[in-house]
């Protein structure tokens, strides 16, 4: 049987008026709203001491305790799945995923993932909830994720993201020439219309996006971001909003563009790079149980690596094109 979920938590001001399923929804993301709903209704969830309905509107200052039980996890199989582990000790899981691998199984995608592979990895992370993933990666991005081997590093792991004391550090490249890094504080909900993307929205969730430049080529910037907050799709939401979106992101990008006179080799890597450039390239924490630090990277991958060198190719032969040829003396 799972080990039962428990959980002490204050509503924070910045939540009130909120629905109590919503709030928690957001203090407690590792679960669903729906869990978390069935959880009240059930009164596995009280707030101060007593019962509410999920609708009921939060004041702040309640205090919330969560006594409840997951059942197992029966939908998602083991599979043995190449895991790259950057990380390992008996509290604590670090993986570099590639592009490509969905984090846990979903509409579509009900096998393959990374849950099925951690699950064939240790089969007592089946006790966990999602195998113990408490953060994301998009499917097309790759690189860092955390999980959780016990129940205690879990709670401790998943209290740590939200008041962000889990330093997340990306690289990505953009379409545009960026003059300098900066901040990105605009508040991210999900898109009133098209329901599989996330939009800037007045009345989103606080979400706040560090970057800056580490080289600027003819037509695109290399950047590295840290994240404050950990929003669906927060870096491409944010980097399209102020012009300079992914290169390779069908959903937030745009068309392609290209730079005047582009070399057929950066023409080809620009039109072939198959997802978002965008790199999850370190993460650093204090252990959920020892309090040490713990830091992990992982190196920028082949196919960011080729677009940077067709971009710096690029800009070579650009610069040797413009250089005036001299004449030979009579």
């Amino acid at each position: 049987m799972p080990e039962p979920i428990r959980h002490s938590l204050t509503i924070p001001d910045d939540h009130i008026g909120q629905r109590l399923d919503q709030a928690l929804a957001e203090l407690l993301s590792e679960y669903s709203r729906t869990r978390i709903k069935d959880w009240i209704e059930s009164g596995q969830i009280l707030v101060n001491g007593g019962r509410l309905k999920p609708k009921d509107k939060v004041l702040g200052g309640e205090r919330i305790e969560v006594s409840a039980e997951l059942p197992d996890v029966i939908d998602v199989a083991p599979e043995s799945i190449a895991l790259d582990i950057v990380h390992e000790d008996k509290h604590v899981l670090i993986i570099n995923k590639p592009a490509g691998l969905v984090v846990h199984p979903g509409a579509g995608n009900a096998a393959g993932t990374l849950q099925n592979a951690l699950l064939h990895f240790d089969a007592s992370l089946a006790h966990l909830p999602r195998g113990g993933i408490v953060h994301r990666l998009d499917k097309d991005t790759s690189g860092l994720l955390v999980i959780a081997r016990t129940l205690e590093a879990h709670t401790e792991l998943v209290r740590a993201l939200e008041v962000h004391d889990v330093e997340r550090e990306y690289e990505a490249v953009c379409v545009g020439v960026m003059t300098a890094g900066g901040t990105v504080d605009a508040p991210i909900g999900r898109h009133p219309v098209d329901r599989l993307k996330q939009a800037i929205r007045e009345d989103g969730r606080e979400s706040v996006t560090h970057y800056r430049v580490i080289h600027r080529y003819r037509g695109h910037t290399h950047v590295r971001l840290n994240l404050e907050t950990g929003r669906t799709h927060q870096i491409r939401v944010h980097m399209a909003h102020i012009k300079y979106p992914l290169v390779g992101d069908r959903v937030y990008g745009g068309r392609l563009l290209l730079p005047k006179g582009a070399t057929p080799e950066l023409v080809e890597a620009l039109r072939g790079f198959g997802r978002q450039a965008l790199h999850a390239a370190r993460l650093a924490f204090e252990h959920p149980v020892t309090g040490k630090p713990v830091e992990a990277v992982a190196p920028t991958p082949a196919d960011i690596k080729s677009l940077l060198k067709a971009l710096a190719d690029d800009a070579t032969s650009a610069a040797a094109s413009a250089r005036p040829t001299r004449r030979k003396g009579r």
